[in-house]
């Protein structure tokens, strides 16, 4: 049985993409709700809440540019492409659920547990995704060559699962976790730009 590959645009998938990726922030903002009090200090109660929503925003946002330039490199959208960038929204889509309970919880293990699992499991479908690419593509692709070691890509879900068992003990350390790995991804990353620039230029040069 073979697969047959289908070359279509990239740029209907990437604006797919886009909506849910915008529809998931709009979810989650929406689950900020005011307080009941008219004075600035009744906004206290949700520095949690602001706080929680400010760190998965910033995730969402680093996944989105970077997916962005992702789909940069998709010239053979196949069937197992589609379906890898599907599971990574599925997982992307139930972070405002674990940063609404994480802006609740008060500090409790297990909702910062939970919410490091949200954070792992997109890391994971992220990866498989960018393995779906390259098996279509080939060891000589662009975003094959772009990746290099990924030493950032394979130490992410690693600090996430660690996250997630100190959470049952520490979830401040947790917390600081979550928020080191956002701060070492948040400068965006220029490797498959780059790969894509220099592929251009030795195009132009031909």
């Amino acid at each position: 049985m073979t697969h047959r590959a289908s070359v279509i645009s990239s740029n209907r998938l990437e604006a797919f993409s886009d909506g849910v990726f915008a529809i998931i922030i709009t979810i989650m903002v929406l689950g900020i709700h005011p307080p009941t009090g008219h004075n600035f200090a009744d906004l206290t109660p949700l520095r949690p809440v602001f706080l929680s929503y400010l760190l998965s925003f910033i995730y969402l946002i680093i996944y989105w540019n970077n997916h962005h330039h992702l789909l940069k490199t998709v010239d053979l959208l196949n069937g197992w492409t589609m379906w890898a960038n599907s599971h990574l929204l599925f997982w992307l889509s139930l972070i405002p659920f674990s940063t609404s309970w994480l802006g609740s919880s008060g500090g409790a293990k297990a909702p910062a547990a939970l919410y490091g699992f949200s954070l792992l499991m997109p890391a994971v479908a992220y990866a498989l995704l960018q393995f779906a690419i390259i098996k279509s593509h080939g060891k000589d692709s662009t975003l094959k060559k772009a990746l290099g070691r990924d030493v950032k890509g394979k130490l992410s879900p690693l600090l996430y699962a660690t996250a997630i068992g100190l959470a049952f003990f520490v979830p401040l350390i947790s917390y600081i976790i979550y928020i080191a790995v956002a701060l070492m991804w948040i400068v965006p990353d220029r490797r498959i730009a780059d790969e894509l620039n220099a592929d251009h230029l030795k195009m132009s040069a031909n």
